[in-house]
């Protein structure tokens, strides 16, 4: 190793680092080289200003280190006889997601740094190495990976948690469905979340039970489009044993695990309307009474409902009651498609692909401007949900610390071109005839979902009906 410097000089510069460095500890580092002469050099260097070292003398021996400890740096030389730096790279990440990684070599290019950084290295060096830039790339490093070992903890604490932390977005609409929220949280007004599928309507319910005056109690959910209409009265107020065939034993409602706490009713435009009206007796009194029995029982519950459908039209249509539908809705909080908040996909992908690269113990770490892109112009039917599920699937199929376009899942490459885009293609045509293709591409979008497709349309729920069957889609 080629280094301008004396015994003295490393003892003088060991003993400046040893004040310095005594209280935070040195890092652990494996150095891989094949030629030992350089590999000892670098060892000694680092342990005399305070580092830890192992040394590997071919990229298989670093390799086989490396999954046997810790290592918080490896540094390691490019070319190699055996296996070179960029499969120490890849390997190194995959043993562990978050270990830093700083090459060397003696032939330098701008392609080969290029490469070696895109691949997941923090830094790149040339050889012959002097102390003090060693030391100083070194330390850099590892602070890098302090860096990235502190926010990882950080964010599995706020994942343990259910505040407004948990609601990613810095849209304007997102910002005012988090200020509203923020408003009625610690109130025990009756709150209605609006949206489509996978827009958020539970974590909106979670956010504001746990930052309500109620978060030490429970929050207690029912899907009421889970359940048939002869189960949904029961599992809302309970039943006494005997109350109907296979009541072998008497059984609590949600109601009655809510006491105290916040009962979250979602998809509550399919409650039947027999059991609309005991809901309704008990927001105005209080009480409830359990199948098969006459005796009331007080509770004391917050409630929050959530729904995908226009309920305004199921009272048009005579299936929902619009007492009940006002008293649910004290306060409505509307969550936008995903589409019609397009700034919030990066931040929704960086929060995903950390989430994901921890679970799957991955070492992506970011995504191509390109694949965002593609992924921001994207329709979104399925909105935050389907976004989730394919950073998973990007993710899990990835090989390496950045997502590329390549690693877009097929179905986002078909759904990129669905509407058409030239104007000019539809002058001439019929407006009616312009109205069926536009409904039938938007469903065929959404995946057939009509409710979807009436709420990208801008219409009601009826009026699509009307227009599928006025147009032979039904």
């Amino acid at each position: 190793m080629s280094v301008d410097t004396t015994t003295e000089e490393l003892q003088t510069d060991s003993d400046e680092a040893a004040s310095e460095d005594a209280d935070r500890g040195r890092g652990l580092i494996l150095i891989v080289d094949d030629d030992r002469n350089h590999a000892e050099g670098s060892r000694d260097v680092l342990e005399m200003v305070g580092f830890r070292c192992d040394v590997a003398t071919s990229g298989a021996e670093g390799i086989s280190m490396l999954s046997q400890r810790q290592y918080d740096l490896v540094l390691t030389d490019l070319v190699m006889d055996d296996i070179d730096g960029m499969e120490i790279i890849r390997q190194a990440q995959q043993i562990n997601p978050f270990v830093a990684v700083v090459v060397f070599t003696g032939h330098a290019t701008i392609e080969t740094a290029v490469e070696a950084l895109k691949r997941g290295a923090v830094d790149y060096l040339v050889k012959p190495l002097n102390i003090e830039g060693l030391r100083v790339r070194v330390e850099r490093a590892l602070e890098h990976q302090e860096l990235v070992r502190v926010n990882r903890e950080l964010e599995e604490r706020l994942d343990k948690r259910f505040g407004f932390e948990k609601i990613i977005g810095n849209s304007e609409p997102m910002r005012k469905v988090i200020e509203l929220c923020k408003q009625i949280a610690e109130t025990d007004v009756s709150v209605l979340i609006t949206g489509e599928n996978g827009t958020g309507k539970e974590l909106i319910a979670q956010a504001l039970h746990e930052n309500s005056l109620r978060k030490g109690r429970p929050l207690v959910p029912l899907n009421c489009a889970a359940l048939s209409p002869q189960l949904v009265e029961s599992e809302l107020f309970g039943h006494e044993k005997g109350a109907f065939t296979g009541a072998n034993f008497q059984k609590k409602g949600r109601f009655e695990f809510s006491d105290r706490g916040t009962l979250f009713l979602d998809e509550v435009g399919d409650i039947p309307m027999e059991t609309q009206v005991k809901l309704l007796r008990v927001l105005e009194d209080g009480e409830i009474t359990r199948v098969g029995s006459n005796k009331a029982i007080k509770v004391d519950v917050r409630l929050i409902s959530a729904t995908n459908r226009e309920i305004e039209t199921l009272i048009e249509d005579g299936t929902f009651r619009e007492d009940l539908y006002y008293r649910l809705k004290v306060v409505t909080v509307h969550l936008p498609p995903l589409r019609e908040r397009r700034q919030d996909i990066p931040l929704l992908l960086n929060h995903f692909i950390g989430q994901f690269s921890r679970a799957y113990k991955k070492p992506v770490r970011e995504i191509e401007r390109e694949a965002v892109n593609i992924l921001s112009s994207y329709g979104w039917p399925g909105n935050v949900r389907e976004l989730k599920h394919v950073v998973e699937n990007m993710v899990v199929v990835s090989g390496g610390p950045v997502l590329t376009v390549e690693n877009l899942p097929e179905s986002i490459h078909q759904g990129q071109h669905k509407l058409p885009t030239e104007v000019q293609s539809l002058v001439g045509v019929p407006l009616k005839e312009v109205e069926k293709i536009l409904i039938e591409q938007t469903l065929e979008q959404v995946g057939g979902n009509r409710q979807e497709a009436a709420r990208m349309l801008g219409i009601g729920e009826r009026t699509m009906y009307r227009k599928l069957k006025e147009y032979g889609l039904s």
